[in-house]
């Protein structure tokens, strides 16, 4: 029996159909020079974890259901005395996906989770100047793989998308053809 690696459905996209699209619209020179997803990042802060160190350990558990993999604690830089803030605080989560997880999650996030946002109009067009996408989600309850009825806190989430791309021009059109439900403008 032969050994069967199972690839991402939109690493097969990328490689049949995205790349050639990609070539064919900014005539790169080097096949190597066309743009392509390096990571995704997720993010979740948790001030009130100052108070209440479980409200973190919720997050880091909805995170590892999310992602698939352990998230890293974020520890606070600085002391804020307003904020009841010691350095060296737990008061977030993170997880970097490469590879076949940031393309699952990239899958999820597109079909399955932008959808279910309420009141969902398409996402703004903002990247920041060097081909990479910030993205903020309100609440963690709509990915499929939280509960709604364990979830004892709605929280919001940071999803930093980077990119090999040299302009945001590239970095928009690479991600519009994986699906990114991008707000139409005039440009468009």
């Amino acid at each position: 029996m032969a050994d069967t690696k199972y690839t991402p459905r939109l690493f097969e996209l990328y490689r049949k159909e995205i790349a050639d699209k990609m070539n064919q619209r900014f005539s790169y020179d080097n096949p190597m020079m066309i743009p392509r997803l390096q990571k995704i990042v997720l993010n979740i802060g948790v001030g009130e974890a100052t108070e209440n160190i479980k409200n973190l350990e919720n997050a880091v558990e909805d995170l590892t259901k999310i992602s698939g993999q352990k998230p890293v604690i974020r520890k606070a830089k600085k002391s804020i005395s307003n904020f009841k803030l010691r350095e060296g605080m737990p008061i977030g989560a993170s997880v970097t996906l490469r590879r076949e997880r940031m393309y699952e999650f990239l899958d999820r996030l597109v079909s399955i989770a932008i959808p279910r946002v309420r009141d969902f109009r398409g996402l703004p067009v903002r990247f920041d100047g060097r081909g990479n996408y910030n993205l903020s989600i309100r609440e963690q309850i709509v990915f499929p793989e939280i509960d709604y009825d364990k979830v004892d806190k709605i929280r919001g989430m940071n999803i930093t998308i980077v990119t090999s791309a040299n302009t945001d021009e590239e970095a928009f059109e690479l991600l519009k053809q994986f699906g990114m439900p991008f707000i139409k403008t005039e440009q468009q």
